[in-house]
């Protein structure tokens, strides 16, 4: 018995970006500019060691909002010559501009993504109608497929069920990274439309897929990626036992990559192994002593050695 179904009851599954992602950090130099060969890099371990089936560029892991317009785009054009050929790339655009989205949109489109992450927009607060008016405007702007980033502790407004089922009668809108942390709500969705649910938080992946998700976009999977697949893969087979023990053997790292910010601990652990990371930009600032002892624990509990 499998549970690959993130549709309506009596349709076809979909998984338009595969099964895991990986929302990559971006690779600086020591002095801060952007690492492109280290972009490529990391993006080729990513897919080649961790099993990804595509990675995010320009997220908040990515540090989207300390990067220019012009550095996202040659960031998408490195990724896109380094993976493109064997996973998805796709694109975070997301603002609170819906002109700039869809500036940055047509842009990642050009540079060769082969889809877009939108997030709702942050600070601003739309209304629900605002939302819609937003994600549709985006999705209008180019060929893509869209997936929507609802994560209402950072934007400040969650895209409400009835909005998401009205977003997902646009052709384009075939995907959503869940990080609200409500499964009931995700149950909602997923058993009226066909969108793609992508669990947003590491450690709710395995219920999420329960409720009709298809997989996860995630952050603690620049280590526990082929780990991460082989819990997914696993419960589309019908073994239970096996995902539920490799979930529980992530745990400490699917939580402990949230310490302190995501990116800052990613960047720590990624140089400790000699890939390429480089330095945080500000207004975040680079892990402690303290806080790289506890990362090594948290990898350490679940199995994963990380170099002294």
């Amino acid at each position: 018995m499998t549970h690959d179904h993130a549709a309506a009851p009596g349709r076809a599954a979909s998984r338009p970006f595969g099964r895991l992602l990986t929302a990559m950090v971006t690779p600086f130099t020591v002095d801060g500019s952007l690492d492109l060969d280290g972009a490529a890099r990391l993006a080729t371990y990513l897919v080649k060691e961790q099993g990804n089936d595509a990675v995010v560029v320009n997220g908040t892991t990515g540090e989207s909002p300390t990067t220019t317009d012009a550095e996202k785009e040659r960031l998408v054009r490195a990724v896109v010559e380094a993976v493109g050929d064997s996973a998805r790339v796709v694109a975070g655009v997301g603002t609170n501009d819906t002109r700039h989205t869809i500036e940055l949109a047509a842009a990642a489109e050009k540079a060769g993504a082969h889809g877009l992450l939108v997030v709702t927009p942050y600070y601003s607060r739309p209304p629900q109608s605002g939302l819609v008016r937003h994600f549709t405007a985006v999705a209008d702007a180019t060929g893509l497929p869209v997936m929507l980033y609802d994560i209402p502790h950072r934007s400040g407004v969650p895209i409400e069920t009835e909005t998401l089922v009205r977003l997902a009668e646009h052709g384009r809108i075939v995907a959503v990274k869940d990080a609200k942390g409500d499964l009931t709500a995700t149950s909602w969705v997923t058993s009226r439309t066909e969108l793609a649910y992508y669990s947003g938080d590491d450690a709710l992946t395995l219920p999420a897929l329960a409720v009709g998700g298809v997989g996860l976009v995630g952050t603690s999977t620049h280590f526990t990626g082929a780990l991460t697949k082989q819990m997914i893969e696993a419960y589309d087979k019908g073994d239970l036992t096996t995902a539920l023990s490799v979930h529980r053997r992530l745990l400490p790292l699917f939580t402990g990559i949230f310490r302190t910010q995501g990116t800052i601990l990613v960047k720590a652990g990624l140089a400790a192994c000699g890939m390429p990371a480089g330095p945080v930009r500000p207004p975040l600032v680079d892990a402690t002593d303290a806080e790289i002892v506890q990362l090594r624990a948290d990898c350490a509990a679940a199995g994963l050695a990380l170099p002294e």
